[in-house]
């Protein structure tokens, strides 16, 4: 149910329509019957193992979330609040924080060649930063809403919500080539935020628990991961929202994964066998 008030400290924002807290549409329930089905068929699928937990900021709305030379990088959402910020991990600090306009609405995040890349959600438009000193340098515009996004190195990786994810040149933001997600041959919708690991593009499923792995040459559903019970009942709220931001630490081999408004990041471990 969606929350009766906000908390003391959340400026009133514009009502997202769809993206919100709490925001539901028949797709949630498409979706998960979808992968209930998929497992249904005896398709892979994955549990895992809590390694360690680190503080959150329960004011951030995360919608793309990376790691990179000991800290967090977290895009914060919400009308009026968001943030492109740089997290202490082991404390949850927030070091340094740049504030949108309150007109845009933050979303996936990623790092190349130096700069973060920031998506908004209906406003077609993202910010370019330097990674050191979180200053503006450049912004760029796309059709369609921006959700998740990610980088292989060469390309930016974004997802808009549909069941495709787009390729896009860093340099001049232009549309390199689609991949259609399938699961089985169906259509995967609600892919949220991204994390590129080890040639695999690990996503959120928007308003589920489930984690899944994709082929992003393929563009093939791998496997899942079913992540409820993560973040337990007596640490959520009646602000508590869902599940969102995958990071990794590559130097380290470490897989953080939080949700919006959670006080909690996790290190966890994907194991297979797990029944979803």
């Amino acid at each position: 149910m969606r929350p009766t008030r906000r908390p003391h400290a959340d400026p009133a924002p514009r009502r997202p329509r769809r993206r919100g807290p709490r925001a539901r549409t028949p797709l949630a329930a498409l979706a998960l019957a979808a992968l209930a089905a998929a497992c249904s068929r005896g398709e892979p699928a994955t549990g895992y193992e809590v390694l360690a937990r680190f503080p959150h900021d329960t004011s951030a709305y995360t919608q793309g979330l990376l790691y990179h030379d000991g800290v967090l990088y977290e895009s914060t959402g919400r009308y009026g609040v968001s943030e492109l910020r740089r997290v202490e991990l082991e404390s949850g600090r927030v070091l340094q924080r740049v504030r949108l306009p309150d007109d845009r609405f933050g979303e996936g995040l990623a790092l190349l060649d130096g700069r973060l890349f920031q998506l908004t959600w209906e406003s077609g438009v993202g910010y370019v930063y330097d990674a050191e000193t979180l200053a503006l340098l450049d912004s760029f515009t796309y059709t369609g809403e921006g959700w998740g996004l990610t980088t292989d190195g060469r390309s930016l990786i974004m997802s808009d919500g549909s069941d495709t994810i787009r390729f896009l040149d860093p340099q001049t933001f232009e549309t390199v080539r689609t991949v259609a997600i399938r699961d089985n041959g169906a259509p995967l919708k609600d892919i949220n935020e991204l994390e590129y690991i080890g040639g695999v593009l690990y996503a959120n499923i928007y308003r589920t628990d489930w984690i899944v792995r994709i082929d992003p040459e393929a563009g093939n559903v791998l496997d899942w991961t079913n992540m409820r019970g993560l973040l337990s009942a007596r640490e959520r709220t009646p602000y508590t929202d869902v599940l969102n931001g995958i990071a990794y630490d590559a130097e380290n081999d470490r897989l953080f994964v939080t949700g919006k408004l959670w006080p909690t990041l996790f290190h966890v471990r994907l194991t297979s066998g797990a029944t979803p």
